[in-house]
């Protein structure tokens, strides 16, 4: 079972949103609607959105492929957190600093390799920008998230908030360094 993984394209946009309204939904918690989760990805995850994220050059979309079908995405922002809780929490670690957005496998492809060569994908393209600090946001009830994240190096330096409909979420910061000695 050989994934690729390539920068995405304006053409991925479609597919880019159907994986998203799918994956999505699976790492909300219970307390979280259908109603909120599918506002949430028409504001958030819809085609015109992604569309626009290809578009900015201060974001990348990375796509994994098994043969030739989508299953799964990672997004990378490529500036300054605007959430003070993050900035601080970031504030001790090396910068410049990538957030790794999104990272979602379509749930068929769990436990193939698929998300570990999607997170290399996401370690390598923020090395190469440049950055040395990777961080993301995960519900705290996201244990199976949270897991795979750890067992890709990441830790915990902090919470912030995340709103999803009307649930504001203590989500975990968990920051990977991306250099030996940067820690």
């Amino acid at each position: 079972m050989t994934v690729s993984v390539t920068s995405a394209t304006p053409t991925d946009a479609p597919e880019l949103a159907d994986l998203a309204a799918l994956t999505f939904p699976l790492a909300c918690p219970p307390e979280v609607t259908a109603a909120d989760s599918a506002a949430f990805v028409a504001d958030h995850l819809s085609e015109d959105a992604f569309a626009r994220y290809l578009a900015d050059d201060s974001k990348k979309i990375l796509a994994a492929r098994q043969d030739g079908n989508l299953i799964g995405y990672a997004l990378l922002v490529f500036f300054a957190p605007s959430d003070p809780e993050v900035a601080e929490a970031l504030r001790h670690l090396p910068a410049p600093a990538a957030e790794l957005s999104k990272c979602y496998v379509h749930p068929g492809a769990h436990g193939t390799g698929a998300a570990a060569s999607l997170m290399q994908a996401a370690v390598d393209t923020a090395v190469a920008s440049g950055c040395r600090t990777l961080w993301l946001g995960v519900n705290d009830l996201n244990l199976r998230a949270q897991s795979f994240y750890r067992k890709s190096g990441f830790t915990e330096i902090g919470r912030r908030n995340f709103t999803v409909g009307g649930h504001v979420f203590r989500d975990f910061i968990l920051a990977l360094p991306l250099f030996p000695g940067d820690e």
